[in-house]
């Protein structure tokens, strides 16, 4: 999605990939196949580029400043970067700032983790979210502890990990922004995701369900993480409402973001142009919607026999709802794996959900018979 948009603005993107059959790779002309984890395959790729950067947060920081003290272009840099890799230095760095963050314990620097979880625990109140300091996604390293007991196996298995006091939520938003070297930013409209089992499941834009002055609340608080943190690309910064009508901060993303895969049909510049508008420090697009209303559904992948084919889905779909934009990520299907995105727009929420719902159901399963509940469950 991101070499879609470099051709538009003129540029060429050259392409780390694991694998020659890559989603990425597949698209783009200039592939170099190397693993992300090397610092050797880095320097190789990186030879004679302009500015790299990322899709995702899991370039070892060691390497990314490597890269810089070489003469490479890295952006965000490893500084910034490392807020979005390690949820201790976040949670730190954010707090630093008075940013509102839950209640949270690092566990991972004190020689008796369970002790630390046991005070911390009669300080806040169980339950409690354990969460992996690294490479948690998509619900992936997060554990709900009603009691040390419940904790227990997770201490034992030696992951560094953090705790944070379980949050009554009313519901999820994620607010995007970008930033340039510059310094100009960007904001799009505040969005609310719709989560299951920790998976991202629908994006609603604008967030309805967030008052007006709550949603400049989360754009400034975004606009000015990216400014402290010195964030050059796009930044998603997961938010929740509590029932007390409060914004936390969840999580950050510096690089384009599920929550913002809308942007590419619902805003005047998508977050994909707008990354690579910001990481060669070019002006910033304007942000404004394209309709009243968008809604994108995840295509999350169902059993590899589905019936009818791909193909034929695709077909069915598209005679069934020829408004809504289909996006597919030349990945496999595996039970639960994002594989692509639906993108619905109009005036009237409710219809333009259930649009969006349907269509990203029956590519996934081949069949009309199961659609989504509104909180992103399914029935039959």
């Amino acid at each position: 999605m991101t070499h879609q948009a470099a051709i538009a603005l003129g540029q060429s993107l050259r392409v780390l990939a694991g694998s020659a059959d890559d989603g990425a790779a597949v698209v783009a002309s200039d592939v170099v196949i190397g693993d992300y984890r090397l610092l050797a395959d880095l320097v190789r790729f990186a030879a004679g580029c302009d500015v790299v950067t990322f899709d995702h947060e899991h370039v070892p920081g060691e390497h990314i400043r490597a890269l810089a003290e070489a003469g490479v272009t890295v952006l965000p840099g490893a500084d910034a970067m490392r807020h979005a890799q390690n949820k201790a230095v976040m949670r730190r760095g954010l707090t630093e700032l008075g940013m509102p963050c839950p209640p949270w314990r690092d566990l991972s620097d004190t020689s008796d983790p369970a002790l630390a979880l046991a005070e911390f625990g009669a300080e806040v109140g169980w339950p409690l979210v354990i969460k992996a300091i690294s490479g948690g996604y998509d619900g992936k390293g997060v554990w709900f502890s009603a009691s040390e007991a419940d904790a227990a196996d997770v201490l034992a298995s030696g992951i560094p990990v953090l705790a944070e006091a379980a949050v009554d939520i009313d519901f999820e938003v994620a607010a995007m922004v970008a930033r340039s070297p510059f310094g100009q930013g960007a904001a799009w409209p505040v969005v609310e995701t719709v989560q299951v089992d920790g998976i991202c499941t629908e994006v609603i834009a604008p967030a309805p369900r967030l008052s007006p002055t709550l949603a400049h609340q989360a754009s400034d608080l975004a606009l000015r993480i990216a400014t402290e943190l010195d964030v050059v690309g796009v930044l998603a910064v997961e938010m929740f409402l509590t029932r007390a009508g409060e914004l936390l901060i969840n999580e950050l993303a510096m690089r384009p973001h599920n929550s913002g895969h809308w942007t590419i049909e619902g805003s005047r510049t998508s977050q994909f142009e707008q990354h690579l508008r910001a990481v060669l420090d070019y002006p910033m697009g304007a942000t404004t919607m394209t309709a009243p209303v968008v809604v994108m559904a995840n295509v999350l992948g169902g059993p590899d026999d589905t019936l009818p084919l791909l193909d034929e889905r695709l077909h069915h779909l598209m005679a069934e709802w020829p408004d809504v934009k289909v996006h597919l990520y030349g990945k496999g299907f595996r039970p639960g794996r994002k594989v692509g995105h639906i993108t619905a727009l109009g005036t009237d929420l409710p219809a333009v959900r259930a649009r969006a719902r349907a269509a990203a159901d029956y590519l996934c399963l081949g069949t009309r018979s199961t659609s989504r509940r509104p909180d992103g469950g399914s029935t039959r």
